[in-house]
């Protein structure tokens, strides 16, 4: 069965860290590109970050820029987000997703370029 599971969110105060985990099952990582999304109460989901299989190659959206760190790990069957200097505006559902398509430095991904998703994490920044 494919699965992906998100995992490692929690409460954490503003300028804080977390880093998040996704585990991939039933199918072949190396043949994907990774995305992380997020949706925050209210609001559309919205494309954070992903990278590709080929070539590595990264987008961040701007809100995350120099904060937001992705990076897999295809023997260890996982990709992560590293979130540095959290803010509350970073709160919300972190999910990840799978594609068969080409993560863009400049572009990223849509959600509709999306094949597989996770159930979601919750991130909240509060004090």
């Amino acid at each position: 069965q494919v699965q992906l599971v998100e995992s490692g969110g929690g409460l954490v105060q503003p300028g804080g860290s977390l880093r998040l985990s996704c585990a991939a099952s039933g199918f072949t990582l190396d043949y994907y590109a990774i995305g992380w999304f997020r949706q925050a109460p209210g609001k559309e989901r919205e494309g954070v970050t992903c990278i590709s299989t080929s070539d590595g190659s990264t987008y961040y959206a701007d809100s995350v820029k120099g904060r937001f760190t992705i990076s897999r790990d295809n023997a260890k069957h996982t990709v992560y987000l590293q979130m540095n200097s959290l803010k509350p505006d970073d709160t919300a559902v972190y999910y990840c997703a799978i594609a068969t398509g080409y993560c863009s430095s400049v572009y990223g991904f849509e959600v509709n370029d999306m094949d597989k998703w996770g159930k979601g994490t919750l991130v909240t920044v509060s004090s």
